[in-house]
């Protein structure tokens, strides 16, 4: 037998083990939302019990491998080396596929990818074969269309239940609970719980259970045809215990009912979507093997039909156990899980605070459209109903700056069991991450999170999310489709372009995201102390100015040598100096100025303008290194050494300003402020000599259009750059001497004369 079949299966376990790890990074989000946006427990108590239900959950195998080898194709169609290229076709286009997904930080579905990545691959390797074969076969004889159709059913049917369900028990739960929900909680939480964890006990035994190596099917077959009153026996025991341990041993039980939720959901991810990320390589391998048999009895391979897929399959322990293994290893590790989770639980959270997508015109009409039809409805009900509503949702300070309360949390969990439970009972093909996604976006409209300050963004991320969902099935079927027939054409040579071309995508993968989560991260950062204010704004000020001379610097030195590198460099500096100081000033001063009470406007005042002042720096930084870029790029007349010199003079006057200012701030020694003053003005009056001697360059017929352009743009520019330079210098030196001044009369205990 070839050796590249060998190779093959090499690469498909490989392939799987990278599967685990991104598939576990976009599903994480199911099982880890509840528990990580509520604050449930330590992080590393709520990644413990994930862990447990995960490593069940790989050991209750629910019996789905056959999804990979019989359940959108005929397998005894498919020779051994036409199969061995549809498998390989699934499991490059998965990989990548998920990754993008976690890289943007967007849940997806691993079921819809796998299902339509197959249907596509089989699509492609059937019509090559009928194409080359000349059989006149039909492609219908190859393809088994009516799972596919059921998945997109599914997809809807579970996107509008989940959301409209979700929304309606949560606004139930919190007019009955209300945000403070102590004093109810004290008479109604025993049978709360226990409603909440038969809930979930159903569904991990429906969900989780079935078709598990280690449960037997006359047990399965008693449960299923007694399930009334095991139910009601579960409801008994559960609201008995939980009653035992809320009122005698004092415990929160609705941690106990989120982490439960928690566990029974990673158990039934595990078990029930482990065929998303292995199953392709256990077909692959059984594949390999049986045509081991047949080569070592002489037979031809190449003449193979697999219709032995089609037979019931039991996964071998130990692969189910070693699959588990990484799961757990990716979901404590992976830093694109905790990406995605952190989407969802933006989505949900109560309040405000940074928004991880903008608002689009399809999200702004929904709010809009939606706040008209709720005025007029809100003056139908009787005012003595809307007070207490109101009351109802009056919200109350969050434990630990958590994103949701433990109610909401604990209605996310025992609702998305439940529609779990109910679809595979009722053999419907849902997604848990539709149906846990939607549950929490339902629950969170329902519970006043979105208000007007942040419904748009909230919206249009959910539908972005959903866009996403619908775009996946397309893009799975597009992608696998495209390389099955590439791998089909190409062969051995076609396989090792596409794996070295995963490897690469991979990588470039990685980079995006940490960039992604760096912005994120210095989005997300304010300054919650006096020290650290002080400090940050001496290091900002250093920051600017060097960044800025530096980019300036660079600009004259491209145009002198028309380096386009150079060139690109400086744009990039610049680009980044912008962006840094534009998150700076939309995501950082307002918590700041709400975290630090100083006391004193003035400093305040000093603060806001000197974050301002770099900003219009950087933007003016940005506007000319695009604009000198896009000169030098297209290859136009290269500048004059009088343009160059005029321009140099300006760095040079600018750097002297900086270098004065800096020993000033060195030494504390202000008096000498008048030298930076005096170099400002040097700097614009050299300005209007500058535009005066390119207009005579113009007149002498010196320079040309695109030239003087540019010129006059710098010239400009660097107007702009001078006199918020000064601003800023001048801000600081302010902000320091009337630091100063508060400290010393918060010592003897004056309070400003400003406040």
């Amino acid at each position: 037998m070839d050796s590249i079949y060998l190779v093959i299966v090499i690469i498909l376990l490989a392939l799987a083990i990278l599967d685990l790890v991104v598939g576990v990074s976009n599903d994480a989000v199911n099982f880890l939302n509840s528990s990580i946006g509520s604050k449930v427990a330590p992080l590393w108590v709520i990644f413990l019990m994930a862990s447990i239900g995960v490593l069940v959950g790989t050991l209750f195998s629910s019996g789905m491998m056959e999804i990979a080898r019989s359940g959108v194709f005929y397998p005894d169609k498919f020779t051994f080396p036409t199969i061995m290229i549809l498998f390989l076709t699934v499991m490059l286009t998965d990989v990548v596929l998920l990754d993008l997904f976690n890289t943007l930080g967007l849940p997806t579905s691993t079921t819809v990818s796998l299902v339509f990545e197959l249907l596509g691959a089989a699509v492609a390797v059937s019509l090559f074969t009928v194409w080359t074969s000349g059989s006149g076969e039909s492609l219908a004889e190859y393809i088994n269309s009516g799972k596919a159709l059921a998945i997109i059913g599914g997809i809807f049917i579970s996107i509008a239940i989940a959301f409209v369900l979700g929304t309606i028990i949560m606004y139930i739960s919190r007019l009955i609970f209300s945000f403070n929900y102590a004093k109810p909680f004290k008479y109604l939480g025993a049978l709360w719980g226990g409603i909440a964890l038969t809930t979930i006990t159903y569904f991990a035994i429906f969900k989780g259970l079935k078709g598990s190596v280690l449960v037997t099917d006359e047990f399965l077959f008693y449960l299923e045809h007694n399930m009334g009153s095991a139910l009601l026996y579960t409801l008994i025991g559960w609201t008995l215990l939980m009653a035992l341990l809320q009122h005698l041993f004092r415990v929160n039980i609705l941690r106990v009912i989120v982490l439960a939720g928690t566990a029974a959901l990673a158990m039934a991810f595990a078990g029930n979507d482990l065929v998303n990320f292995i199953g392709v390589f256990m077909a692959g391998f059984d594949s390999f093997q049986i045509a081991q048999g047949v080569a070592a009895g002489g037979g031809d391979i190449n003449e193979l039909y697999m219709g032995k897929l089609s037979e019931p399959v039991v996964a071998h322990f130990g692969w189910l156990l070693g699959a588990g293994v990484i799961m757990v290893l990716a979901l404590c590790f992976s830093k694109k899980s905790r990406t995605v989770t952190q989407t969802e639980v933006n989505l949900s959270r109560k309040g405000e605070g940074i928004e991880r997508f903008s608002s689009s015109p399809l999200s702004r009409s929904i709010v809009r459209g939606s706040i008209a039809i709720g005025k007029p409805i809100g003056k139908l009900v009787p005012k003595t109903v809307k007070e207490f509503i109101d009351k109802r949702f009056a919200p109350v300070p969050l434990e630990n700056n958590a994103s949701f309360d433990l109610i909401r949390a604990s209605v996310n969990l025992t609702i998305s069991a439940l529609l779990i439970s109910l679809g595979t009972s009722l053999k419907l093909p849902l997604s848990t991450t539709f149906v846990t996604f939607m549950v929490a976006m339902g629950t969170s409209l329902a519970d006043r999170a979105w208000g007007r300050e942040s419904a748009v963004y909230r919206v249009n991320g959910v539908l972005t999310v959903v866009a996403g969902w619908l775009l996946t099935a397309f893009v799975a079927f597009t992608a696998a489709f495209l390389v099955g027939l590439f791998l089909m054409w190409g062969g051995k040579i076609a396989i090792a372009i596409m794996v070295l071309l995963v490897v690469f995508l991979l990588y470039k993968s990685s980079r995006l995201h940490t960039r992604l989560k760096d912005r994120e991260e210095r989005q997300q950062q304010f300054l919650s102390t006096e020290a650290e204010l002080i400090t940050e704004t001496n290091k900002e000020l250093h920051r600017v100015m060097e960044k800025a001379l530096s980019v300036y610097k660079r600009n004259i030195e491209g145009l002198k040598d028309e380096d386009r590198r150079t060139m690109k460099k400086a744009q990039k500096e610049a680009n980044e100096l912008y962006e840094r100081l534009k998150d700076k000033r939309k995501y950082e001063v307002v918590p700041t100025l709400e975290n630090i009470q100083l006391n004193a406007l003035d400093v305040e005042q000093e603060y806001v303008q000197l974050v301002d002042y770099s900003y219009e720096i950087s933007k003016a930084l940005k506007a000319m290194t695009e604009a000198t870029f896009e000169y030098i790029d297209n290859n136009h007349t290269a500048f004059s050494k009088e343009q160059i010199d005029d321009i140099t003079d300006t760095y040079k006057t600018l750097s002297e300003v900086y270098s004065s200012y800096a020993a000033m701030e060195k030494t504390g020694d202000y008096s000498q402020f008048s030298t930076v003053t005096s170099l400002r003005e040097t700097i614009l009056e050299l300005i209007p000599k500058m535009t005066k001697r390119q207009i005579k360059r113009v007149k002498a017929g010196e320079s040309n259009t695109r030239s003087s352009i540019l010129f006059l743009d710098i010239v400009n520019e660097s107007k702009i750059i001078t006199l918020q330079s000064g601003n800023l210098m001048k801000s600081h030196r302010n902000f320091k001497i009337q630091y100063e001044q508060v400290k010393m009369m918060e010592a003897k205990r004056i309070k400003p004369a400003n406040y």
